[in-house]
């Protein structure tokens, strides 16, 4: 299997060690959470993690090149926050070229991987993050360094433009989901989507990173795998 995706796959900031990728506890192929390579009982020489932390959706037909070249049999893709969570509104990825990237993206799995099946998940609610932990000083603090600015800046403030501004970040990551939706299921016989399940979920304090505040922790790696796990493929 090959995991696609970006620093939520590559477990960012869910270790002892902050700023650093933690794949061990990836909710896709880790070894230390139940991670779907874990459920599966797949050999751990057959199990790649293609994502890269800082990934947007205009790398998913690289990585897709990648698991192509694998061989794999079985793809998860989680990407799309990095879209969204941007420093300026303004440069947020498009509907449409979001969507001809995730086309672009399954294209390749599809021709270069026949029988392959694929699990698409939803895109967290990334304005979840900051109604969570905006009254922690520590996340405040971290986050004023530059964290999805788009969401979290000036974290404090309930203003109406700042409102309606969180707001427009949660309306794109909605269209970005229903893009996935649309593309998945017209591979609907390969292709599964998570139903929403992963964006529809209220994650917690204790399921972010007390590193950052806005990555999954340990925990939140795990609760992401048996959200995914529940809302996919029925293995025989």
């Amino acid at each position: 299997m090959a995991a696609l995706g970006d620093s939520i796959t590559r477990a960012y900031d869910a270790c002892s060690v902050p700023l650093k990728d933690c794949p061990s506890k990836s909710w896709a192929t880790g070894d230390d959470v139940d991670s779907h390579a874990k459920r599966l009982g797949v050999p751990r020489q057959a199990v790649h993690n293609n994502a890269r932390t800082g990934a947007r959706m205009n790398e998913l037909d690289d990585q897709a090149r990648v698991a192509v070249g694998q061989g794999v049999e079985y793809v998860t893709v989680l990407l799309g926050a990095n879209d969204a969570c941007r420093d300026k509104e303004s440069q947020m990825t498009s509907v449409s070229e979001f969507e001809q990237q995730v086309r672009e993206g399954l294209a390749v799995l599809r021709d270069g991987l026949p029988g392959v099946r694929v699990l698409v998940v939803s895109i967290p609610d990334v304005a979840r993050l900051w109604e969570v932990a905006r009254g922690e000083r520590m996340a405040r603090a971290v986050w004023s360094t530059g964290i999805c600015q788009t969401v979290l800046s000036d974290p404090e403030s309930t203003k109406p433009d700042d409102i309606e501004r969180r707001q427009r970040v949660r309306d794109r990551v909605v269209a970005y989901n229903e893009v996935l939706r649309k593309a998945c299921n017209e591979w609907a016989a390969q292709c599964r989507y998570d139903g929403g399940a992963v964006n529809a979920h209220r994650f917690t304090k204790n399921d972010l990173s007390h590193w950052d505040w806005f990555h999954p922790s340990g925990q939140g790696q795990g609760v992401i795998a048996d959200l995914t796990s529940r809302n996919g493929f029925r293995w025989q």
